[in-house]
């Protein structure tokens, strides 16, 4: 038979493996919250470049427009 203090030793060993679990799951979270910022950060960055890239290209048109002109000029 199993006695009164075996059982209350599993018992323990139970609540330590959830609390362990639970620690585990609490990290991957925190890691995943934190791979999200970094993710999110990213895109903003490569829209923010997109836009740069869309001005500059602007910009050229503009100018060879400009050359153009100067060119015929």
């Amino acid at each position: 038979s199993v006695t009164m203090c075996e059982t209350m030793m599993m018992m323990m060993m139970m609540m330590m493996m959830m609390m362990m679990m639970m620690m585990m799951m609490m990290m991957m979270m925190m890691k995943m919250m934190k791979m999200m910022k970094m993710m999110k950060m990213m895109m903003m960055m490569m829209k923010m470049m997109m836009k740069m890239i869309m001005k500059m290209m602007k910009k050229m048109k503009k100018m060879k427009k400009m050359m153009m002109m100067m060119m015929m000029m």
